[in-house]
């Protein structure tokens, strides 16, 4: 069975949650197994409120990891976040999660196979993966256990339909632009990008039932008619596991990101690492898709 790490902001608005729910609705089918979950953005609830959303799915001992220094992201927290911690069973603080590289290097190190890694937020939790020092966890550096244990990486970040593209997750701030500067970088595994330019055509979560605490959720959010669809569609991607399975073409070659800006670049390479996403399906289908899985 495919093993999967979800790393998320959780911060400002509500398309994570139905990412998780694709992810989630995944592993209880079995069609993939989810390790733990990273957040790489923190807020009083952030920990609990993701704790809460994964209990009211009837699953248990889903690890999670916090930045707890990643409190300095620009955004309006909602009503949402709240509401999902009282469902919080093992993680009521913040300080209740393992820090987040700690988690990844432990989920990475214990598996006996191939990990991939699904990342929709910001990036320098991933960074500073790949940067670690040996510990009491492996003998190997961070760089070395991606390279080991990580199969490929599915990231939500970028604007790839023009050169020097801005978007949220690569620039929000300072933090942000360094983390997605070193993945460019330094991610020695495949990497597929889905970019802004992708979800903001397709709107999902406006068939829920308005009994559903996501519906719920996405009212405290403001999103009652549904959300833009970054999110979901790299997470239901992901669980499909084949870019053109999914509905999309791919450009390969190098992306970079330039430190000082957060502007996003990309050279075509045929034998690069890196690929980004282009739709070849209507962004109905796209929607359906996601409705599907979320319902």
């Amino acid at each position: 069975m495919r093993e999967l790490i979800f790393g998320t902001d959780w911060w400002t608005d509500c398309d994570d949650l139905a990412a998780l729910r694709i992810l989630l609705s995944a592993h209880k089918k079995g069609e993939i197994k989810l390790l733990g979950v990273g957040i790489n953005a923190c807020m009083r609830y952030s920990a609990a409120s993701v704790d809460g959303f994964i209990n009211l799915h009837g699953v248990k001992d889903i690890p999670l990891g916090i930045d707890l220094n990643a409190t300095d992201f620009e955004g309006t927290h909602h009503k949402y976040q709240k509401t999902l911690s009282s469902s919080a069973v093992k993680y009521k603080r913040n300080e209740d999660a393992e820090d987040a590289v700690h988690l990844y290097r432990r989920l990475l190190s214990e598996s006996k196979g191939e990990v991939e890694i699904v990342e929709v937020g910001f990036l320098q939790v991933f960074a500073d993966l790949l940067m670690s020092e040996p510990d009491d966890i492996s003998p190997e550096t961070g760089l070395s256990l991606v390279r080991s244990k990580v199969k490929k990486v599915w990231v939500m970040a970028g604007k790839w339909d023009e050169d020097g593209g801005k978007e949220h997750n690569f620039c929000n701030n300072p933090r942000s632009i360094r983390g997605g500067e070193i993945f460019c970088e330094m991610c020695p595994v495949p990497v597929t990008f889905l970019g802004f330019e992708i979800g903001i055509k397709v709107v999902s979560g406006d068939k829920l039932s308005h009994d559903d605490f996501l519906y719920k959720s996405f009212c405290e959010h403001g999103s009652e008619n549904g959300r833009y669809s970054w999110d979901p569609m790299t997470a239901l991607m992901a669980v499909i596991g084949d870019e053109e399975r999914a509905g999309y073409d791919t450009v390969q070659g190098k992306a970079r990101l330039d430190g000082t800006t957060g502007k996003n670049y990309f050279t075509e390479d045929k034998n690069g690492l890196h690929k980004y996403v282009k739709m070849k399906l209507s962004p109905h289908c796209y929607a359906d898709m996601i409705n599907s899985r979320i319902d």
